[in-house]
């Protein structure tokens, strides 16, 4: 059966409001509306005001009450409706959620799901349109997770609301639309990253948005002679390294696919534990290839020209081959 991303997110917030009644969605536009990407529709008419909740325009509000929920035993699934409006909740995220366990001595826990969009490549101008992943998986005390894939869409939002801790889920905005065949959807280990394509001479890394691209680079330079092996980090903290230094030290030459800016990058993370954990397993150094250090434009061709796109990464595995 063919599934969407966006049906996957859908049924899996649903699933979780018909099974846990501790389970309840908020954020703008998520009632009535049935989300700005549509994965909550129809949701507020099945479960009701009290488990589906339209908040006001402030992040800030609801993001504290979500947490409030989350410390007197609710299970919240909050939405964000784009990750750039999420630096108005970063208070609450940070020096709350992310810090009481350890500030309390163990004695709290914060189990809240924060859901948000991001990425770019709908020509959402540079207010709605930036991968900021980074930033959150820079904060210890939380999970930071991307689905790349229909499965991992609806997959990884049952592990996260058991999670004692918060988790962040990014959803790529060019994802909503994908789809698979599929007949069932089943829980995602949301500890491991992915090989979502076996390969011997160079590892490509990289995760939400970029997989799709990373795979079509893949594709591409396979006609070349050069066998690409993709990994989907899916976890970006805490970090599955051992996946990334076991296909590195198979491969020998890696490179870092990040929609993130390359300064201060998930890149750049990748690149420093491949540099501390299998330097001596390169053949060429690593690879990186990022958005360009820009605010996302808004016009289509300068959009495309300043993400990553498959023709940047199979441009970045020839130079580690000496082909530039």
């Amino acid at each position: 059966m063919k599934t969407t991303y966006r049906t996957a997110v859908h049924d899996a917030i649903r699933d979780a409001l018909r099974d846990d009644p501790r389970v309840v969605l908020m954020g703008e536009d998520v009632g009535r509306y049935g989300g700005t990407y549509a994965a909550s529709k129809g949701l507020l008419e099945e479960f009701g005001e009290q488990r589906v909740r339209d908040t006001p325009l402030s992040e800030l509000g609801f993001v504290g009450i979500g947490i409030g929920a989350a410390l007197n035993g609710l299970r919240p699934i909050v939405e964000v409706m784009t990750v750039n409006f999420s630096l108005l909740a970063l208070d609450q995220i940070v020096n709350t959620a992310a810090a009481l366990r350890h500030m309390s001595g163990g004695q709290f826990s914060v189990p809240i799901v924060v859901r948000m969009a991001t990425g770019a490549g709908r020509q959402l101008a540079a207010q709605h349109s930036h991968s900021l992943e980074p930033w959150y998986a820079h904060i210890p005390g939380i999970k930071v997770l991307a689905p790349a894939t229909v499965e991992d869409a609806y997959g990884m939002l049952g592990p996260a609301l058991a999670d004692p801790d918060p988790v962040i889920i990014f959803e790529h905005v060019q994802l909503y639309n994908t789809s698979t065949d599929i007949d069932t959807l089943e829980p995602t280990d949301i500890t491991r990253a992915a090989v979502r394509r076996e390969g011997s001479d160079v590892t490509l890394i990289a995760y939400g948005g970029c997989v799709g691209k990373a795979l079509d680079a893949a594709n591409e330079l396979s006609l070349a002679g050069i066998d690409c092996e993709v990994v989907d980090l899916r976890v970006l903290r805490p970090l599955d390294t051992e996946t990334i230094l076991e296909s590195v030290r198979k491969t020998h030459r890696a490179v870092a696919i990040d929609e993130a800016w390359r300064t201060g990058s998930l890149a750049a993370e990748i690149s420093a534990v491949i540099m501390e954990g299998a330097f001596y397993e390169l053949d060429a150094p690593v690879g990186r290839v990022c958005s360009e250090e820009v605010p996302i434009p808004y016009a289509k061709h300068l959009e495309e020209a300043a993400l990553p796109q498959p023709h940047k990464i199979v441009a970045a595995v020839h130079e580690l081959f000496g082909d530039r």
